[in-house]
């Protein structure tokens, strides 16, 4: 792809993480609850370390016409949120109908998003480190996706048991 192609994928990629940084601090700033809270704080800084990171492959690229792998091997790892602890008491202080599910809801999509954007690039580049720059960042995405679905199954779950949708 044309080097004006790659720098147009991360821009896209920059606005991205910037939308999800504004919902998770949107929902972090507005939660009542301290454990919820953290969650999405954690999850808005790991989406400002997505935009420097883009930013400096960015930077990189539109000079040298590569990618900076130093820049990949020196990023943090892909477990901030998957050590995040969702407790049952964090779920039960979630309304399954309120606000913070859904925000939930509307960054499952997001995210999922995310992931098909990155994970499309890997497959359709021919580059190997723009494939595994891609790559990284889907897998990055997979890890919050895998998060917010957990959650959300553990709302839904809490709702059929509150209001008797067991079929037994």
């Amino acid at each position: 792809m044309a080097k004006e192609g790659v720098q147009d994928i991360l821009k896209q990629a920059i606005i991205m993480e910037h939308r999800g940084k504004a919902l998770y601090e949107q929902v972090a700033g507005q939660t009542t609850n301290a454990d919820v809270r953290k969650i999405f704080e954690v999850m808005a800084e790991e989406e400002q370390t997505h935009i420097d990171f883009l930013q400096k492959q960015l930077k990189h690229y539109s000079k040298e016409g590569s990618f900076d792998n130093n820049e990949l091997e020196k990023a943090p790892g892909h477990d901030a949120i998957a050590n995040t602890i969702l407790t049952d008491e964090m779920v039960s202080d979630i309304s399954g109908s309120g606000f913070e599910a859904a925000a939930i809801s509307a960054a499952i999509d997001m995210e999922n998003k995310s992931v098909e954007v990155y994970a499309n690039r890997a497959k359709e580049t021919t580059d190997p480190n723009e494939q595994e720059l891609f790559e990284w960042l889907a897998n990055w995405e997979k890890g919050h996706h895998k998060l917010l679905i957990d959650l959300n199954e553990q709302l839904t779950e809490k709702i059929w048991y509150d209001n008797n949708f067991w079929p037994f």
